[in-house]
């Protein structure tokens, strides 16, 4: 029997998690015409269905699967964002999460499932911290990735750079030559698998608090413009994400109805402190949401770009792929224009 790989026992675990335990299941690992990802033909229950693996299945990613003449009949990956689950449906093909959440829908299965909750230990057992991500988020933004250059840029310290480093290295993000010291060069692999892994760690280490107030402005760019005036006077660290941050950096989306903000606080009061400082108050569906700092480089590396200050762009990109069909689109369009440049 040829042995089975680990992606083969991802899709093998993965398929068996959404599957009721009376449908048989087998799996027979192919290589697909292109290098560049793995078929397989599962069995299920005694008809076939071709499922591909993806790692990160961003809208660009399924997008370029679709465009195949050989989709597959579902598609597993560990996350798959609203965006892509909206194409992959409306192309009749099935999607899987490894987090438990699935939709397939063909002639002899039919399978709805959500994200099951995770299990005790699962989270930290991932070599991403936030310290790892801050150090990630700083060399996305061209910092180069050398202890001396990140603790520069994130104010982290001397021992956070260099563990944070070691790890991005250990994970194959980043290749480091023979040189030691705080200066000893490494390099990027794969800016967009540096990226995509970044974003993924992102999502699972994102602040779960937040704290939604009331504001009365008809244009959210200005009235945030106007806002940031009052933190700053006031001292407070403040940083515009989302949507209203992309239509300053990107434009894309036209119409923008709630904001995003992150504020010093890591507490439900040290948020209500910072609207508080500019004459907010907390209320259920406002259309503006405080959020604490998820790392210190989206606090440092933040830029001004038409008045406002906006998170780092990786930041930007993480916070956009998680809200929703037009948040990823703004997302794509994003790094077009500011990662590839």
């Amino acid at each position: 029997m040829k042995p089975r790989t680990d992606l083969s026992r991802r899709i093998d675990a993965a398929l068996r998690g959404i599957l009721p335990r009376s449908i048989e299941l087998t799996l027979a690992e192919e290589r697909g015409a292109s290098a560049s990802h793995f078929d397989f033909l599962a069995m299920i229950g005694g008809r076939p269905l071709r499922v591909e693996w993806v790692r990160h299945a961003w809208l660009s990613a399924i997008e370029s699967v679709l465009a195949r003449v050989d989709p597959p009949d579902v598609l597993i990956a560990e996350r798959v964002p609203p965006a892509s689950r909206v194409a992959l449906a409306e192309a009749g093909i099935g999607w899987v999460e490894t987090t438990g959440a699935a939709e397939i829908a063909t002639e002899s299965l039919v399978v709805s499932r959500s994200e099951r909750p995770a299990r005790i230990g699962e989270r930290s057992a991932s070599r991403w911290t936030s310290t790892v991500l801050s150090v990630a988020e700083a060399v996305l933004c061209g910092v180069r990735p050398t202890v001396s250059a990140t603790h520069e840029a994130t104010r982290l310290s001397v021992g956070a750079c260099t563990k944070a480093l070691r790890t991005l290295t250990d994970l194959g993000l980043l290749h480091a030559d023979l040189e030691r010291g705080r200066k000893s060069a490494r390099r990027v692999v794969d800016a967009d698998d540096l990226l995509d892994s970044y974003v993924g760690a992102a999502h699972d280490l994102t602040p779960r608090i937040g704290l939604s107030v009331g504001v009365v402005w008809q244009d959210p760019l200005q009235g945030l413009i106007q806002l940031g005036r009052r933190w700053d006077a006031a001292g407070s660290a403040w940083v515009a994400t989302g949507l209203v941050a992309a239509t300053v950096v990107a434009p894309l989306v036209t119409s923008v109805g709630t904001a995003q903000v992150y504020v010093d606080g890591g507490s439900i009061p040290e948020l209500e402190l910072a609207a508080r400082d500019v004459g907010l108050r907390p209320i259920e569906g406002g259309r503006l949401r405080l959020v604490p700092f998820p790392t210190t480089a989206s606090r440092y590396l933040a830029t001004v770009s038409g008045g406002l200050r906006v998170a780092p762009w990786p930041r930007l990109v993480a916070d956009l792929r998680r809200s929703g069909v037009r948040g990823e689109e703004a997302a794509e369009h994003l790094k077009e224009v500011v990662g590839d440049a």
